[in-house]
């Protein structure tokens, strides 16, 4: 079961990256530009087959595709009978779609995923009643035992429905209820298969901030109980706005993950890796195996992989327009920065045509950005392939 999600995964991937091209060509052609190569994969070339004036094929590697524009930048030799439609020649406008096409469609696939996953399958969320997993408390060094919670005959999917006389109707009160009671006996309604049940828990005394229940010196009650998890269903339209919610998490997420994890990169290799952190295709392939080879229900492995697939999608996207030459975002930064000058010429008096970016002072960063990125990359393939990130523990 593995290996089948192994392998659907890099099925998914492979026509993701195949639509991301597609994004490109279709653009390019819409523009008027000249598209001359459209293949699947790379290497040596198993078919091929001109179409008017696109060569349409598939290479023995794949790992991806490539489109061929002509004319991406002014450094590249071309047909002088094609230069009038070659990419540096076309409006700014046409460019910036061109190069943003490729990172739109990823965030269209996560969409669709997302959205899909929504309606079809639903989400789980924290349960405001349905009881978790119980575990012992530690009031002083390392805990022992059930705890109170499972010492009183408390079990996962229990739904909570009173505590002391109080009725509960979310986790929050719950735990704030158990808190200010303080040790003791105490009196639990919760329905199991229909029926209500009294348990007396005898809560025991640990010291935490009253309010939030994180560290603190406030001697509180403490159960020793985490929340369960419940499937929420959503409507077609009430599933849009969950769906950009989810979506910008994950552009939050992508963020911090640049931003303040990038320190993790020196402790990919040691005890307890980040789940959040960094990962590379194989990873990623690797996580989808585990979601297709889970205990859980086939629907809930379904809608993990989706899940998945979308968030990689997500990440490849946004990670294509960081503006670094030669990804599209470093293509589109330079578009940017070349109509911001020539604004100022304007601005100066100056009547003439867009002066283009000179390509050839840009390629040592150009070669160094490649360099970094196969380091990096290499880097956490290494940790991958030797310190994987689980989930099935």
């Amino acid at each position: 079961m593995a290996a089948l999600g192994i392998g659907a995964f890099v099925l998914a991937l492979f026509v993701s990256v195949v639509l991301h091209e597609a994004g490109h060509f279709v653009t390019a052609r819409y523009f008027g530009m000249k598209a001359s190569r459209f293949f699947v994969g790379f290497g040596p070339t198993l078919w091929s087959k001109q179409r008017g004036e696109t060569e349409y094929g598939v290479k023995a590697i794949p790992a991806g595709g490539f489109v061929k524009i002509e004319g991406m930048t002014s450094l590249e030799e071309i047909d002088p009978a094609d230069e009038p439609r070659a990419f540096y020649k076309a409006r700014a406008r046409a460019r910036l779609v061109v190069m943003s096409a490729g990172s739109f469609v990823h965030f269209v696939i996560a969409i669709v995923l997302i959205y899909g996953v929504l309606v079809s399958f639903g989400t789980q969320q924290p349960s405001e009643t349905v009881v978790g997993q119980t575990s012992c408390v530690a009031t002083t060094g390392e805990c022992t035992g059930p705890g109170p919670a499972g010492a009183a005959g408390l079990l996962e999917g229990d739904r909570v429905v009173s505590f002391d006389g109080t009725a509960i109707t979310a986790w929050s009160d719950f735990t704030r209820l158990v808190r200010n009671h303080g040790p003791g006996p105490a009196e639990l309604v919760v329905s199991r298969d229909g029926e209500l049940l009294t348990l007396r828990p005898d809560l025991v005394q640990v010291l935490r901030d009253r309010e939030t229940g994180g560290k603190g010196t406030d001697p509180v009650g403490a159960l020793g109980v985490r929340p369960g998890q419940e499937t929420r269903h959503y409507g077609p339209l009430g599933a849009v706005p969950e769906t950009f919610e989810v979506i910008g998490s994950g552009f939050t997420g992508m963020y911090e993950t640049f931003t303040e994890r990038i320190d993790d990169i020196g402790r990919i290799f040691g005890d307890n890796r980040d789940e959040s952190g960094f990962i590379s295709v194989v990873g990623a392939a690797r996580l989808g195996g585990e979601v297709a080879a889970a205990d859980d229900d086939w629907s809930d492995r379904i809608a993990s992989f989706l899940v998945l697939v979308a968030a990689i999608n997500l990440a490849i996207g946004i990670f294509n327009l960081l503006p670094l030459l030669p990804l599209d975002g470093g293509h589109i930064a330079v578009l940017g920065f070349e109509q911001a000058r020539h604004g100022l010429r304007r601005l100066r008096g100056y009547r003439g045509p867009v002066q283009p970016v000179d390509f050839a002072k840009l390629l040592p960063a150009t070669y160094a950005t490649v360099v970094i990125l196969v380091g990096f990359s290499l880097i956490i393939l290494s940790a991958d392939i030797v310190n994987p990130i689980r989930i099935n523990q």
